[in-house]
């Protein structure tokens, strides 16, 4: 079942390549969406895919030297819109 799944990460998440490393760990999963800096600090993430390869993309962020950033993660898990032909990093 495809699902989409809306992320927001707090901590140490902006300037320190956040954005692109998460959109290179996206380059190994079947997944589609976006990366993007919040005003208030946050990076958002919205992610679609099937649910097994959104959940292992997410695990995957954690595992690499991201996951020492993160201090905070709020997922929200929704109804795919199919918005996405591909994965990228939002200004």
């Amino acid at each position: 079942m495809r699902r989409r799944a809306h992320v927001f990460y707090s901590g140490r998440v902006q300037g320190v390549g956040f954005r692109y490393s998460v959109r290179e760990v996206a380059c190994g999963f079947e997944v589609t969406g976006f990366v993007r800096n919040v005003l208030d600090g946050r990076v958002e993430l919205v992610v679609e895919g099937e649910e097994a390869e959104a959940q292992a993309f997410l695990a995957a962020i954690h595992d690499t030297q991201l996951g020492n950033y993160i201090r905070t993660e709020d997922v929200n898990w929704r109804s795919v819109t199919g918005e996405f032909t591909s994965f990228e990093i939002r200004y």
